[in-house]
């Protein structure tokens, strides 16, 4: 796993080992920033279930203004603050060793312009951390979320219960990336 693009481009990323956590592939990764490429400079990142931090590491090194990394797993916190240092993001960086739902009540006066979610798939989490997003009022007016699932239709389903818009699915292997943002 590496950087892709930007100041930190060529990086190799550390990975965390085991079956809990599959990192973002570099096709996915790649593919996932050639559409929001728009979206990210100046950014306000949060990473919520930022396992090994390359999806916000990626976003700092094309531009992103801050990235707050989030992950209640201690190797995960290991790991990310390695990958900060390899790169030299870590001083746009804030990373918070927490389960998702205290990061985000703690947070719930801060605005951000491109969430991740990618949360391990088994533990059936993603939805109900994107209706707390909203419901604290966390994403920015023109902000994007962005959903990495193995069941599209589990998803999509729970969806429909929260005020968000499904403006972009992208389908790679078992992996699909869900694009959100507010409605109307």
């Amino acid at each position: 796993m590496r950087v892709i693009s930007g100041i930190a481009k060529g990086t190799r990323l550390e990975t965390l080992e085991g079956n809990s956590t599959r990192p973002t592939l570099d096709r996915v990764k790649e593919a996932l920033f050639n559409i929001i490429q728009t979206n990210i400079r100046e950014a306000s990142v949060l990473d919520l279930f930022a396992g090994s931090g390359a999806l916000a590491i990626e976003a700092l090194s094309r531009g992103a203004k801050h990235a707050i990394l989030c992950d209640k797993s201690n190797y995960a916190i290991k790991i990310i603050k390695r990958n900060l240092e390899k790169t030299h993001l870590e001083q746009n960086a804030q990373i918070i060793n927490a389960d998702y739902n205290k990061v985000l009540n703690s947070y719930k006066d801060t605005k951000f312009d491109l969430i991740f979610i990618d949360p391990p798939y088994k533990l059936d989490i993603a939805v109900d951390a994107i209706s707390k997003i909203m419901s604290l009022d966390l994403l920015e007016q023109d902000g994007i979320i962005v959903l990495e699932t193995d069941n599209k239709e589990r998803e999509l389903e729970k969806l429909k219960n929260i005020n968000v818009n499904v403006y972009d699915l992208r389908k790679y292997g078992r992996v699909t990336l869900i694009f959100l943002n507010r409605k109307g």
